[in-house]
């Protein structure tokens, strides 16, 4: 069997060529390659997926399964010449859920101890305690309540704040005021002190992160946006910053990256950039994942974690 590690790789991104060299380790009995040395397209049987080149999926005949190496897959499902049969499976192992859930969290408190605010007064040294709300009184919002949505508000409530979440369909969790669809996307925000995203990126949510959304919530509160980039209208984002609709945002994700170092966002006093680290997966998890999927398609066993395309997760 021929696996083929599927992404532009830089030389320095010591990652993937540590996660090749411990594939290797667990399984020397597998034709390893990396793109571009594909060798032979018709002995490519899995493709092990982060951003492949458009058009390139198409080049393996006997392509039997698309392994995405992270929880998203709008990187995948964007190339329009995706063989229709093919299945695609995404990596969702506990342990990346509850990494974000830490960034999550560690965000969302820094959003009720005004850390942004005290870092302003502090370059002006100006000494000001703030006021700042208890917690069942400080509510957040999670947009996206799949695999990952649902760990990172379960986690949330389990330190004291009131959680709300919001999804496409109907969910149920303890612990946790869910909402669905359009028709109560509105009432959810309008309690929301902090706004975290975790959807999908599909066609519906696209651009969701709006002047529309920002009007929905309470005044001055804030955003954590731990999606994708293309979730966010980073004009709207601005704007709501300035009128102060938004009292801050922090963003993990972005429409280009690398940030281009001009990006207004470097530079904004009200914004917290990180460089898409809420959730990397651990090494050993993900080589687990994908010795795991393809012992299944040697097996013929049920494939974990596949993907709906028409709903785009």
């Amino acid at each position: 069997m021929a696996v083929l590690m599927l992404a532009e790789i830089e030389p320095t991104d010591t990652w993937f060529t540590e996660l090749i060299a411990r594939l290797k380790q667990h399984r020397s009995n597998i034709d390893w390659r990396v793109w571009p040395e594909v060798g032979d397209p018709k002995e490519i049987e899995i493709v092990l997926a982060w951003y492949p080149p458009l058009g390139t999926l198409q080049m393996f005949p006997n392509l039997k399964l698309i392994l995405s190496l992270g929880a998203g897959v709008d990187h995948i499902l964007q190339d329009s010449s995706l063989p229709p049969d093919v299945p695609i499976a995404r990596l969702v192992p506990n342990k990346l859920a509850l990494q974000m859930a830490d960034y999550v969290m560690q965000s969302v408190l820094a959003c009720k101890c005004r850390v942004i605010d005290y870092r302003d007064l502090q370059q002006l040294r100006r000494w000001n305690p703030l006021f700042t709300p208890n917690r069942y009184q400080f509510i957040v919002g999670v947009l996206g309540l799949g695999a990952m949505g649902r760990i990172v508000a379960q986690r949330l409530s389990t330190i004291g704040l009131s959680v709300r979440g919001w999804s496409q369909s109907p969910k149920e969790i303890e612990g946790i005021d869910c909402f669905f669809g359009n028709e109560q996307f509105n009432a959810f925000l309008s309690k929301c002190c902090v706004l975290v995203n975790l959807l999908p990126l599909t066609t519906a949510t696209k651009g969701i992160l709006s002047h529309a959304t920002f009007a929905a919530l309470p005044q001055a509160a804030y955003l954590i946006n731990v999606g994708r980039g293309q979730h966010l209208i980073e004009a709207d984002l601005l704007k709501a910053l300035e009128s102060g609709q938004l009292a801050g945002a922090y963003l993990d994700v972005f429409n280009t990256e690398p940030l281009p170092r001009e990006h207004p966002f470097w530079s904004h006093p009200r914004i917290v950039v990180t460089p898409h680290v809420a959730a990397v997966g651990a090494l050993d998890d993900v080589v687990d994942y994908i010795i795991d999927a393809i012992a299944r398609i040697e097996t013929g066993s049920p494939l974990k974690n596949l993907v709906d395309r028409n709903q785009g997760y």
